[in-house]
C-alpha cells in the first residue's frame, strides 16, 4: 500500500493487490459465505463501465490551496513544493464555480465523489462560523452543496482540517508543526481502533450538524498510513456510529497501471453475524493531472483522454473494462481563477460520453462500492426455471448472464413485490428490470432488493 502522499501524485502503488491478498488470506470464512452456481456471471451495472470523479480537498469558500500552503511549508521547510507564492492566490473558491461546476456536471452526468473539508486549514468551523466570510455567504455556501451536488456526489470529510491534527481532548491543534501532528502523516504512533475511529467521528459530526450525509470518509495525503489494517474497521464504526451507514466505504489509494481498480472487500473482524459487515475500499485509477493541489501546475488533461478518447489512462480502463475513477484537487480545477483544470476536465468528459456513451455509466462512490459489496455478498442458485438470490444488501442495476435459450415474460418476486421484467433489443439498452437475449445467454438488469428473491425464467 502506498507509502507517500497523494500529494505527489505518485501512482504506482500496490495497494489494491495487497488489500485482496490480505483479505484472501485472513477472511477465508468471509470470502466462502457467497454461494455462486458456476453458470452465473455478475456482469458490471447494466454491462457499463463505471466511470466517476474524486474531488479532494474541496470545502466551502476556502481556497485550500492558499491556506495549507504555509502551512506545509512550516512544517517542511526544505521542500521546494512548499515554497509557491501563495500569498498571490485568492482566499477564496467562489459558490458562482461551484454552482458553474456543478451544473455542467449535471447536465452531462458526471458523478462521483467531493470532499468538505470540516474545519478547513483551521481557519474557521463549517458548522459554527468562518472568519473572512459572513455568516451568511457561510449558509448560502452549504445550502448550495446541499441543493446541486448532493444528488451526484458523496460528501466526504478529508479528515478535521486537512493541516493540522486536533487534539481531541482540547478540540484545538496540537502545539507544535512536526509531521507527527500534521494530518497528512496522521498519526505516527500506533493507535487503536477506537482512537482512529473517534478521530473520525470528530470529522463526520461536524458536517452531519451541516445537514450534510456521509457514507465515507477520504484520506489526507498518508493519514492512517502507520495504522493502514486498523483504518477499514474504524471507518466501519465511525460512519455506521454518526450516519448508520450498511456499508461505509473509504479513498485512500491509487492504483497503478498494471493494477485491478476493482473496490476491495474489507471485512470487520467479528465474522457470527448473519449479515456480513464490511468496509469498501474505492481506489482511483489515475493521477492527479489537471492543475495540481495548489491549483498552480499546468493543466495536463491529455494523459485522462485525449480529444477523441483514443489514447489516455480513463481510456485504457474503459477498453480494459475496469472501474475508471479520475481523481483531481479542486484548487486544480480552479487554477486561481484561470479555470484552465475546468476546461481541461470539460474536454475529457465531453471525449469520454462522445466515443464510451453506450459502453460506460457515471456512478457515485458508494454506488460504485455497493456494488462490488453486493456482487461479493450476493448467494446465487440457478436452476432451468429459475434463479434465486440472496442477497444481504439490496443494490441497483444488478445485472446477471445466465445460459439460457431465448426467454420471455421474466417475472423477480420478493416479499415485498412482483417485478415484471422487459425485453430489450441490446446490451446497451439494459436498464433496471430488463433483460436481453442473445445466442443462447440471457443478460438480466433488476434492482435486487435485500434477503430473497426468485427471478422466474
Amino acid at each position: 500500500m502506498i507509502n507517500k502522499s497523494r500529494r505527489q501524485f505518485i501512482a504506482r502503488t500496490t495497494s489494491v493487490a495487497l488489500a485482496a491478498a490480505a483479505y484472501r488470506q485472513s477472511n477465508a470464512q468471509v470470502a466462502a459465505l457467497p454461494e455462486v452456481a458456476t453458470n452465473l456471471v455478475v456482469e458490471l451495472p447494466r454491462c457499463r463501465v463505471p466511470l466517476s470523479f474524486i474531488i479532494d480537498d474541496s470545502t466551502c469558500l476556502v481556497n485550500m490551496g492558499k491556506f495549507c500552503m504555509p502551512q506545509f511549508s512550516a512544517t517542511y521547510p526544505e521542500r521546494e513544493d512548499y515554497r509557491k507564492p501563495w500569498q498571490d492566490w485568492p482566499d477564496e473558491i467562489p459558490d458562482a464555480f461551484v454552482r458553474e461546476f456543478g451544473s455542467w456536471c449535471a447536465e452531462h452526468g458526471v458523478k462521483g465523489k467531493y470532499s468538505i473539508v470540516p474545519y478547513p486549514a483551521c481557519v474557521g468551523w463549517l458548522d459554527r462560523t468562518l472568519p473572512g466570510w459572513s455568516q451568511k455567504q457561510l449558509t448560502d455556501s452549504l445550502t448550495l452543496v446541499r441543493e446541486l451536488m448532493l444528488p451526484n456526489w458523496d460528501i466526504h470529510p478529508e479528515m478535521i482540517t486537512h493541516t493540522r491534527a486536533i487534539d481531541l481532548k482540547t478540540g484545538r491543534p496540537f502545539a507544535d508543526y512536526s509531521p507527527a501532528h500534521m494530518e497528512n502523516s496522521y498519526p505516527q504512533e500506533d493507535v487503536s481502533v477506537d482512537y482512529l475511529a473517534s478521530y473520525l467521528a470528530y470529522a463526520l459530526r461536524i458536517l452531519k450538524n451541516c445537514d450534510l450525509p456521509c457514507e465515507g470518509i477520504t484520506t489526507p495525503g498518508g493519514f492512517g498510513n502507520r495504522v493502514k489494517s486498523k483504518l477499514p474497521h474504524a471507518v466501519f464504526e465511525a460512519v455506521r456510529d454518526v450516519y448508520n451507514v450498511e456499508v461505509p466505504h473509504y479513498f485512500k489509494y491509487v492504483s497503478s497501471d498494471d493494477e485491478s481498480t476493482d473496490p476491495v472487500m474489507e471485512p470487520m473482524p467479528d465474522h457470527a453475524r448473519s449479515v456480513p459487515r464490511a468496509t469498501m475500499n474505492v481506489p482511483a485509477g489515475t493521477g492527479d493531472w489537471f492543475g495540481g493541489w495548489e491549483g498552480a501546475t499546468p493543466s495536463q488533461g491529455e494523459k485522462y483522454s485525449n480529444t477523441d478518447a483514443t489514447s489516455g489512462r480513463m481510456v485504457d480502463l474503459i477498453e480494459q473494462r475496469r472501474p475508471a475513477i479520475m481523481l483531481c484537487h479542486w484548487p486544480g480545477m480552479y487554477c486561481n481563477g484561470e479555470k484552465e483544470g475546468f476546461h481541461d476536465f470539460q474536454r475529457v468528459v465531453m471525449a469520454l460520453n462522445k466515443r464510451f456513451a453506450e459502453q460506460t455509466v457515471w456512478m457515485k462512490v458508494s454506488e460504485i462500492g455497493n456494488y462490488w459489496a453486493a456482487k461479493g455478498l450476493t448467494q446465487m442458485k440457478a436452476s432451468e426455471t429459475s434463479v434465486e438470490f440472496d442477497a444481504p444488501i439490496p443494490c441497483q442495476d444488478f445485472t446477471v448472464t445466465i445460459p439460457a435459450n431465448p426467454v420471455s415474460n421474466l417475472v423477480l418476486t420478493s416479499d415485498d413485490a412482483v417485478k415484471k421484467l422487459y425485453s430489450v433489443s441490446s446490451r446497451a439498452s439494459l436498464n433496471k428490470h430488463t433483460y436481453f437475449n442473445d445466442s443462447g445467454m440471457t443478460t438480466v438488469c433488476l434492482d435486487l432488493p435485500r434477503g430473497k428473491s426468485v427471478l422466474q425464467l
